[in-house]
Parts: C-alpha cells; sequence; structure tokens
C-alpha cells in the first residue's frame, strides 16, 4: 500500500472523471491521497472532496502563485479552515521565482504569515519552491530559530511553542540541500521526474536519501511518470515512481512503500504505526530483533527514540524466546541471510542468539551477526569460538578510528570498548568466514582511515549512511 502525499484532483483537469480516478488509484494499493489546496476556493473544494472519499484527506493554503489574492481576511478563513477534522497540513504554501505570477515580496509575506498558522494550529507544511531554495531555506530557518527562542524563554512547563516541521514537495535541490532540509527535521517528496531518462537531481537525491526521510508523490495532473510522460497525471501511478525509487535504493519495493508510510504517519498521521516486530524483512534477508538493550549509547542510534528501520516498529515490549523467533522464520534457505541486528547488542542473548543461529544452519540456511564487537566484555568471556559453525559473517561497527572519538560518538569508555572491539575484530578475522568492519558517514569521522585500519585487520570495510 502506498500514500499520494501530493496530488490535485480538485483541478479542473479531473472534472469529468474525479471519482473514478480515486477509485483507480485505490485499486492500484494506493490507501490514501492527500490533495494540497491552492487558495481559499481550492482549499474548500479539497474539504468537500475529502468530505466525501474516505481514502481522501485536505491541506489548505495559499500557492505562491496566487500570493497575491490572500489578505488578513482570506487567511483567517484558511485558519479556520484547518480546523477540518480531515485537514492534515497547511500547502501549499511557499515561493515560486520563475514565474513571479505573485510579487516575491508578497509571496514572502503570505509564506511567512502560513507558517505562523501552521505552528499556531500545530500541522505541518507542505513547500512549493521554485528557484528560490534560499530564501525559502531562510525564511523557514528563521522561523525555527524564533520558536526555539521562544521555547528557551519559556517558563511555565504548559506553555510550549512548536517548531514548524513539514515536507519539500517536489524536492528540486541537490543532495546536499536535501541534507540540509532534513536537518531542519523537514521530509522530502519526489514526484514522476525520478522515473525520466534525465531526472537531473531527483534522481541523485532519491539514490542517496534514505527513504526514511522521504514520502512519494504524484503531483497529478502534473509530471507523469515514465510510461506515460507528456499525459495526465493521477494517483494511480504511484506505484511507477516507488518501483523507480526503490531501484535506486537496491531495495524491495515494500521496503518503500512501508518505510514512506511510516513517514507520513509521523508527519500527518495519516495511517498506522505497525505493532512491535520481532522479526522483519529487509530485501531478501530477514532480521532478528531479539533486543533493545544495548551497552552503547551511540549518538546515531534512534533506539531510544521512534526505533523504527524503514517503517519496521522495532520497539519491542519484551524480548522474544528462541523458539517464538525460530517459529516467525519460518524456512530460512528463503531468504539470502538471517541476520541478527535491531536496535540492540545481539550479543547480549548469546545463548538465544546461538540457539536461533544453530537452528538456522540445521535448516541449510545462511547467518550474519551485527555487533559493536563488544561480546567480549559484555559475557566476560572470549565469545569468537562459539560463534564459530554458527556465524557466517560479522559485521563490527567500527565508528572511529582513534578511542577518544569513538567513546564520544558511542557514549562509553573509549579506552576500554575501543581496544575490546579492535581485539574482537582480529579474532573475529581468523576464525570467521567474512568480517565486515563498518562506519557511519559522519563528517567529523575520517572514513580513509578508517578504511585502512579495517583492511589492515583485514576486513571488508563498509560506509553506512547516517540516518
Amino acid at each position: 500500500m502506498y500514500i499520494d502525499t501530493h496530488a490535485h484532483i480538485t483541478a479542473d483537469a479531473f472534472n469529468a472523471d474525479r471519482n473514478e480516478t480515486i477509485h483507480r488509484a485505490l485499486n492500484a494499493g494506493v490507501e490514501y491521497i492527500i490533495n494540497p489546496g491552492t487558495d481559499l476556493e481550492d482549499s474548500r473544494r479539497a474539504i468537500e472532496l475529502a468530505e466525501k472519499h474516505p481514502a481522501v484527506y485536505a491541506c489548505v493554503g495559499y500557492h505562491p502563485h496566487e500570493a497575491s489574492k490572500a489578505d488578513d481576511k482570506s487567511l483567517m478563513e484558511i485558519e479556520e479552515l484547518s480546523r477540518h477534522p480531515k485537514v492534515v497540513g497547511i500547502g501549499e504554501i511557499g515561493l515560486d521565482f520563475h514565474y513571479n505570477f505573485s510579487p516575491p515580496d508578497r509571496q514572502e509575506a503570505v509564506f511567512r504569515d502560513q507558517i505562523d498558522l501552521a505552528r499556531r494550529r500545530n500541522l505541518p507544511i507542505v513547500i512549493h519552491t521554485r528557484e528560490a531554495m534560499e530564501p525559502t531555506l531562510r525564511i523557514v530557518q528563521e522561523a525555527i530559530a524564533r520558536e526555539d527562542g521562544k521555547r528557551t524563554a519559556s517558563v511555565p512547563e504548559g506553555n510550549r511553542h512548536v517548531a514548524p516541521r513539514g515536507v519539500f514537495h517536489c524536492f528540486p535541490g541537490d543532495v546536499a540541500t536535501a541534507w540540509k532540509v532534513i536537518g531542519m527535521g523537514f521530509f522530502i517528496s519526489l514526484p514522476g521526474i525520478v522515473t525520466f531518462k534525465k531526472g537531473g537531481n531527483a534522481v541523485a537525491v532519491a539514490a542517496e536519501i534514505s527513504p526514511e526521510h522521504l514520502l512519494l508523490e504524484t503531483d497529478s495532473p502534473y509530471l507523469a511518470p515514465v510510461p506515460h510522460r507528456g499525459k495526465r497525471n493521477e494517483p494511480s501511478f504511484l506505484p511507477l515512481i516507488a518501483e523507480r525509487i526503490a531501484e535506486l535504493q537496491h531495495l524491495g519495493v515494500e521496503d518503500i512503500g512501508r518505510a514512506t508510510n511510516y513517514s507520513v504517519f509521523h508527519l500527518f498521521r495519516l495511517g498506522s504505526v505497525g505493532a512491535p516486530r520481532i522479526t522483519y524483512k529487509l530485501k531478501n534477508s530477514l532480521y532478528i530483533n531479539l533486543t533493545i538493550r544495548c551497552n552503547a549509547d551511540c549518538v546515531f542510534c534512534d533506539r531510544k527514540g521512534q526505533a523504527v528501520i524503514k517503517g519496521n516498529n522495532l520497539r519491542i515490549e519484551r524480548e522474544p524466546t528462541a523458539e517464538e523467533v525460530i517459529a516467525e522464520i519460518g524456512d530460512p534457505k528463503r531468504f539470502d541471510e538471517v541476520v541478527f541486528c535491531g536496535y540492540g547488542e545481539p550479543t547480549i542473548r548469546l545463548e538465544e542468539m546461538k540457539q536461533i543461529a544453530r537452528w538456522v544452519k540445521e535448516q541449510g540456511g545462511k547467518t550474519r551477526l551485527n555487533t559493536d564487537g563488544h561480546g567480549n566484555i559484555i559475557n566476560k568471556r572470549n565469545i569468537i569460538p562459539e560463534l564459530v559453525g554458527l556465524i557466517d559473517a560479522v559485521s563490527i561497527s567500527l565508528n572511529a578510528t582513534d578511542p577518544d572519538q569513538y567513546g564520544r560518538l558511542m557514549r562509553i569508555n573509549g579506552t576500554v570498548f575501543f581496544a575490546a572491539m579492535l581485539e574482537f575484530a582480529r579474532d573475529a578475522v581468523k576464525n570467521l568466514p567474512r568480517v565486515i568492519m563498518t562506519v557511519v558517514d559522519l563528517e567529523e569521522v575520517d572514513k580513509e582511515k578508517a578504511r585502512r585500519m579495517a583492511e589492515e585487520i583485514g576486513a571488508e570495510y563498509y560506509q553506512r549512511p547516517f540516518f
């Protein structure tokens, strides 16, 4: 199932077959459609459409093209419309300096007013920006800083201020700008441009930005994906966009659907969070979530936050037994490998891990352990001999190349645990078929030095994306 986060079904292009268009989308696996407003009247039409169709939701606002029409009275009406139960955001709003159908200074003023409106209503914003990325970012950053300042100045506990959040729809920027947007707490949505032969920035962003930060959209009736390019776009084409992003990400299309759907829930509160999982599938590997306990507390880890990977909820309320995990695996030969990896350190539950791994190997499956390499300290003995014959590959979080930085990143005693990790890695290389050492793609980490360190130990090297 997919969610089209941006489709103008209220556009005149759908006057002849609007209901049929929505039904085709549902039949194609599109669970929800969010219809943004472009002015006061279109916002009203979006709400009327949402009232008629359970799968349709609305955003309300003034598009930058229509900013000249927005006065204090009409913006007050937009705010009133935003109270409707099927309104999930303020949009689409922003800046468009390509056409300048409204004067730039008026666009900026209306953009700021609608950001403030969204903040008052605690609703996300849907941003349109074309040939105006720098001023768009500046205005959003100013709004965030303003709310951060208010929170700092607040005294009563109940005096809460909400910083802007939302999505940059039909994102036109490059990968570096995408990370800047993500760092501000915003999502990015990509339409059918990712399927174009000359997709430019959109293709690069779709390939390099992890799906946790992406939303799917068609921007119907515009930007139809290949093979419908040049024709009227509609939400039933959304799976084509999801398939292309999955191809660029080297993931399954179900991974893209699940990850982006979770992001829609996180931003717009549409859909639901799945129950906590003890196994979860990515591509053709099955991952085992034995525990969310860990001896480290890495600055880049979301274990204490949402604990979600590609839309899979890993916040288990109790740790599963080995028998429960085995029952969920079924035939391990169906998968490329069975991986012990969740938001916790698997070697904390070494005996259960060994029991499961032994069963997987007896059934003809392959196994991998993802670990921080502290299993010897955790279990107070050298555990490598116990993994021989049970673990086909081990991936060890190298994370840094010196004890001090290692300790800061993982919030542990760097001197003790860095040395223990290196010893674990060297012993693993001697005794296990395959060893990989990884670092997170953080700017402050010397990745080239990390590569050399891994190769000197005799391990493969892999750079993990920073989510």
